[in-house]
């Protein structure tokens, strides 16, 4: 390794990945802000909050064509646990909101919030500690924030998880056997996935980098951009309701005359001792022939259809 390799190499790699993902994060915040929908006043508070958030931490350079600043700490590393902190703490209330519309479970909502306050409550106290540390302000001091990071970075990514699992089981067991309502589910999973994902792995590495490297700078690679994850995990969330919305359009028929409003109820599951989610739907009636059905004679079934905004718990345009 070269000299400057666990130092200044590291920093710049988590940076270029921090500006990419700022670059996405902007990008899906101009389709959200100029699409149609009737999110209450506090989804649109998050996305604005989160939007804001990430740009002051993005934007902001110091010690430009200033060497000797690799020496040091800068204010900047506190920053990044602090804004990761905040932007995960709204993200995943936004998600517990999502898997207490689905479930009706208030245990599991409990849980949710209580994992993921008290990674903010660490963050946010690991962020001003370092910050009280710039009168020593050297790499090698991280030592007593040890505990306080592994507390933040251990319940938050435990929030992401269990977020994650319940999502894709709640989804997976909603399956129908039709087409076109799997292909909605499916990509509702996906979505759900990638929400726990990509910020564990990078919380995790993180944490192990930090702890297991401390006199170098390559937790910074992975430090930078969680929050950009967080920031476009909730956003991807809301937009993806374009998408959706979408692919059941192209299944309408005479909507005055065959869309009705049901309730489809899954009895037979449970979760957490209790019955499963109501998931209000819409159901439009089509023709759908599969091959097998061809070879048998021209058979009917019904499309059901989900609109995502009773799956999500708010509206859409």
């Amino acid at each position: 390794m070269g000299a400057f390799d666990t130092s200044v190499g590291v920093l710049l790699i988590g940076l270029f990945f921090n500006t990419y993902l700022y670059g996405l994060v902007t990008c899906q915040f101009i389709v959200y802000a100029n699409t149609k929908f009737n999110d209450p006043l506090w989804i649109r508070g998050i996305v604005y909050t989160l939007f804001i958030t990430d740009t002051l931490h993005s934007a902001v350079v110091t010690n430009y064509n200033n060497p000797a600043s690799l020496a040091f700490v800068s204010w900047t590393i506190p920053f990044t646990a602090i804004a990761t902190a905040v932007t995960a703490i709204l993200t995943q209330y936004f998600l517990g909101h999502r898997v207490f519309v689905l479930t009706k479970s208030k245990p599991l909502s409990v849980l949710i919030g209580l994992l993921s306050t008290l990674g903010f409550i660490f963050g946010v106290y690991a962020g001003l500690f370092d910050f009280l540390l710039t009168v020593i302000f050297r790499v090698a001091h991280f030592a007593p924030l040890k505990p306080f990071v592994i507390c933040w970075l251990g319940f938050q990514t435990s929030a992401d998880l269990v977020i994650t699992f319940i999502l894709t089981f709640i989804l997976s067991r909603s399956r129908t056997g039709f087409r076109t309502t799997d292909t909605i589910i499916n990509r509702l999973i996906r979505g759900a996935v990638q929400t726990g994902l990509f910020a564990s792995i990078f919380a995790l590495a993180d944490l192990f980098t930090f702890v297991l490297h401390p006199g170098t700078n390559l937790y910074a690679m992975f430090a930078y951009p969680i929050g950009r994850i967080y920031t476009n995990t909730l956003l991807d969330t809301l937009n993806a309701r374009i998408e959706l919305k979408s692919m059941t359009a192209t299944h309408d028929v005479d909507s005055e005359s065959n869309a009705n409003a049901f309730r489809m109820q899954t009895s037979s599951q449970t979760i957490a001792g209790k019955t499963p989610h109501s998931i209000n739907v819409k159901k439009e009636t089509t023709t759908h022939i599969s091959p097998d059905e061809q070879s048998n004679g021209k058979q009917s079934v019904e499309i059901q259809k989900y609109t995502n905004d009773d799956i999500y718990g708010y509206k859409m345009a």
